[in-house]
């Protein structure tokens, strides 16, 4: 430090001092303007770069939620849509069930109709047989009890002293 200050020269020092401001005035017209609009302009494109970016990603988070909202509703659109499905099935199949009940229900009606027909028509033939039989075999006896003349004298008799 001792050596600068014995070799300090004013003169120097003066011109130096006036370089260095014409330097920074220089500087300030010519170099400094350009580099901090540069600098401005880059800030100011990484501001509205980031403010992109935050719209973008509001927007992203608000078409999210409508996917959501939307997602919800057909979800909702898709249970409605079983539930009714399946709120018809049951009943087809409850009426598909009533209609058979009320068909066997018929058929059996029917069925035990035609079996009582028919049984009155058996009973009826099997007494006509009977009834066919019996006069055949009254005949049968008859015609034995009465072959001879006597016996059919006797039978006049004891049907006369019955009335």
């Amino acid at each position: 430090m001792e050596k600068l200050l014995g070799e300090f020269s004013v003169g120097l020092f003066f011109w130096q001092t006036l370089l260095f401001i014409a330097l920074v005035l220089l500087l300030k017209k010519f170099a400094w303007k350009p580099i901090l609009n540069a600098v401005n302009e880059r800030e100011q494109g990484i501001k509205d770069a980031l403010d992109s970016a935050q719209k973008a990603k509001e927007e992203m988070a608000n078409l999210q939620a409508d996917n959501e909202k939307l997602l919800k509703e057909a979800r909702a659109e898709r249970d409605a849509m079983l539930k009714e499905a399946r709120d018809i099935k049951n009943k087809m199949i409850s009426d598909a069930k009533d209609e058979a009940k009320v068909e066997a229900d018929k058929m059996v009606a029917q069925a035990q109709a035609a079996i009582e027909s028919e049984k009155k028509a058996a009973i009826a033939d099997l007494k006509n047989q009977v009834a066919t039989l019996s006069l055949n075999i009254a005949e049968k006896v008859v015609k034995q009890n009465l072959a001879t003349d006597d016996k059919q004298q006797e039978l006049v008799k004891s049907l006369l002293e019955e009335s």
